[in-house]
Parts: structure tokens; C-alpha cells; sequence
């Protein structure tokens, strides 16, 4: 049986990432949305870090005159609308037929930087042209084989990256219990590696 991925386009109501999550749910396939929405084993590290993010706090300045709220910051020498950049997610494809592209193009239109994974579902280059101009950042998954890690930094350099995100901790896969209980096999191809 071949996987079958969303095309449907609509414009959706987003009350919060909960409520998000549910109705994407709901939409795919059992597998898919295990793979994308879970971590390793009993995703303790993934309900860990969520707790110190929400532990953070922003304290608005009060009493400031302004009218209206201005979110605007710098990363290094880039300017965005918003001080929140979109994290690198593999593999976008098992949502929407045009995973990547499609978020590429919104981040873009929110003034943030989008994070392009080695194990995106698109590649880095397709990723660059669907939000021209804006800032993209790469994520690679350090490879034992230096001649990859050589080969897709020069295509993510190539293609206008301006930042390399180092994930360092994935040289064995992680054991993630959905896929294993889903028996899920990924199906879809995953072009950054196949171009090597």
C-alpha cells in the first residue's frame, strides 16, 4: 500500500498548540503522526525540555507610551518580525504533500527564519526558492562519514543557509516507542540523503 499525504488546503483556526495537535491528529495516518509528534522512549526527555520552556517568562515593559506592541528583534545581522524562529522538523512530507515548502513560505511571511533538517522530505535548495530572500538555517545531523557532512554543508552554504543548527546526539536512532508499537516504516524518500 502506498502512503497516501494531505493536499487538502484550508485556511484553519488555531486556539492553541493542544487543540492543533488534535485535529492534525485526527486527519493522519496513525504512523506518520507518531513519528512527527513523539520523541524517544518514554519521551521523557521531550516532556522535560517542554517543562523548562515553560518555565521561561517574558516580562512586558509597562508604562512604556507605546500604542502598539512591536515584537521586531535581531538574530546576528538578521532582522525579524518575531523573536521566535521555527525549529528544523524532519520529515514535514508525512503532514502535507508540501511540508517544507509550505512552511518555508509561512515563516517567511511571519518575518522568522525557517530551519531546513537534513531529513526534510524536500530539498535544501527547493526549501530556498519556495521563500526567496528570506533567511534559512540548516540542520544537520552530524554523520559518522565526514564526506557527507562536507557534501550537504556545501549544498545548505550553496543554497544560502545562514546558519548550520549541530544536532550531535543522534549518531544512533532513538528508540521511539509509537514507531515501534505503530510499526511504522518510513515511507517517503528523503532527498538531502538520497542526492549523496
Amino acid at each position: 500500500m502506498t502512503y497516501q499525504t494531505s493536499n487538502e488546503e484550508k485556511a484553519i483556526e488555531i486556539v492553541n498548540i493542544a487543540g492543533l495537535e488534535a485535529k492534525v491528529q485526527a486527519q493522519m495516518d496513525t504512523g506518520a503522526f507518531g513519528y512527527i509528534r513523539g520523541g524517544a522512549e518514554t519521551e521523557w526527555t521531550m516532556k522535560e525540555n517542554t517543562a523548562a520552556f515553560n518555565k521561561r517568562q517574558i516580562t512586558p515593559r509597562v508604562l512604556q507610551g507605546i500604542s502598539a506592541a512591536d515584537l521586531s528583534t535581531k538574530l546576528w545581522d538578521i532582522d525579524l518580525k518575531t523573536p521566535i524562529i521555527e525549529a528544523p522538523s524532519a520529515a514535514q512530507g508525512l503532514a502535507h504533500e508540501k511540508g517544507e515548502l509550505d512552511t518555508a513560505k509561512g515563516v517567511a511571511a511571519a518575518g522568522s527564519i525557517f530551519s531546513i533538517s537534513t531529513y526534510a522530505n524536500t530539498t535544501i535548495e527547493a526549501a530556498a526558492e519556495a521563500a526567496p530572500g528570506a533567511p534559512q538555517f540548516f540542520q544537520l545531523y552530524m554523520s559518522k562519514d565526514d564526506g557527507f557532512n562536507e557534501f550537504i554543508i556545501k549544498k545548505a552554504v550553496a543554497a544560502g543557509a545562514k546558519a548550520i543548527i549541530l544536532t550531535v546526539d543522534s549518531t544512533l536512532g532513538g528508540y521511539r516507542e509509537a514507531d515501534v508499537i505503530n510499526h511504522f516504516q518510513f515511507p517517503l524518500p528523503m532527498p538531502n540523503l538520497a542526492a549523496y
